[in-house]
């Protein structure tokens, strides 16, 4: 089994590790300055660093057992090494010197599920880091430069939401978050309930979907609004003006943005998921991200016993749906619900629970 002292013959200097995220509320809001509510899964992804002698960086993911070298003087590598160079580069732009290092990623958080695999990757490097050079950053701004990592170095043009999460939710309260301010709060999740999440086992991609057309018809449809970002339309008599599909676009931000609104005031576990249903109907019909298969496992979550409400997480395209259940029923649960999901023709499986997680 490989590990940092098999692939690099010496002893890693520093361990940092940082979680994947769910979404209970709140999609494609982020990067319309908008209101979300992830919490953190137990899932997570580890990075150990140590110095290295020659003038390269030696990346190595123990999931991909792919291993890559880079020097500052070439073209940005592809695959997960982006990821990582980006948060090396991101600091050198800001005056701080990253010298040559060995790299070592291993992970459980779900790949192209929609459980925010890159954040937890960006957000365990940049930590990493910190450690190792003794920087003086705080969770924010770990999260903010993993943003950055992102758009600049994996071309997604992303909110805020995913890296906040993956630096400062844990895994048993959800993370209210204006994504505008940064204005945050550690919430409860409602009475007697817990998360669970299903991988639809429809495989996506964030850059080579519609993530970006998206964030491109919200900004058109602010722009002939007049504002700064659809956070700032309250009033759905307002959107009527536009012309479609910016309409509907813009109907989903302003819509799920109340949503996360009446969440955070605390509601019981019935009203939670009825949320949840709405979000997903939402996603569906007005944003268009949602597939058919991803519909399938959200419908028969929402008719079963002991689930209050499902909808899809994440950027939609397939990937994972998130439930809220009765506390103590998720495994029961996904186990009925994957049994019914495979007699209509899909491969899913349990994501969350994983370990022991109350609610």
């Amino acid at each position: 089994m490989s590990d940092f002292q098999s692939i690099f013959h010496a002893a890693p200097e520093v361990k940092a590790a940082a979680p994947g995220r769910v979404n209970l509320l709140g999609e494609h809001t982020d990067y319309n300055d908008g209101f979300v509510l992830p919490t953190a899964i137990l899932q997570q992804t580890i990075v150990q660093l140590g110095h290295c002698a020659d003038r390269a960086f030696h990346f190595y993911s123990h999931e991909l057992k792919e291993q890559v070298t880079w020097q500052p003087s070439e073209s940005i590598p592809t695959g997960f090494a982006r990821y990582l160079v980006g948060c090396t580069q991101l600091l050198e732009e800001t005056g701080i010197s990253v010298p040559p290092l060995n790299i070592f990623v291993a992970s459980d958080v779900p790949i192209g599920s929609g459980l925010s695999s890159s954040a937890a990757l960006e957000v365990a490097m940049l930590r990493g880091l910190r450690s190792l050079l003794n920087l003086k950053l705080d969770d924010v701004q770990i999260a903010q430069l993993a943003q950055q990592a992102e758009i600049h170095y994996a071309g997604v043009q992303c909110g805020i939401m995913d890296q906040m999460a993956s630096s400062l939710a844990d895994p048993v309260h959800m993370l209210f978050l204006d994504t505008r301010s940064l204005d945050r709060q550690i919430l409860d999740l409602p009475e007697r309930s817990e998360i669970l999440v299903i991988d639809s086992g429809i495989p996506r991609t964030l850059a080579g979907s519609g993530y970006n057309q998206r964030r491109a018809e919200c900004e058109e449809a602010a722009k002939q609004l007049g504002v700064k970002a659809l956070r700032d339309i309250e009033d759905l008599e307002v959107i009527k003006s536009l012309p479609e599909p910016l309409r509907r676009r813009a109907r989903h931000v302003v819509t799920e943005n109340n949503r996360v609104l009446e969440a955070k005031q605390g509601v019981a576990a019935t009203r939670f998921g009825e949320l949840m249903n709405d979000s997903h109907i939402s996603l569906r019909d007005d944003y268009e991200v949602s597939v058919p298969g991803l519909d399938q496992l959200v419908a028969i979550l929402q008719q079963m016993p002991g689930v209050f409400g499902a909808r899809l997480t994440g950027a939609g395209f397939g990937g994972a749906c998130v439930a809220l259940v009765q506390l103590g029923q998720a495994e029961a649960i996904a186990h009925q619900a994957l049994e019914k999901y495979q007699q209509q023709g899909f491969q899913g499986k349990l994501l969350v629970p994983e370990g022991d997680r109350e609610g």
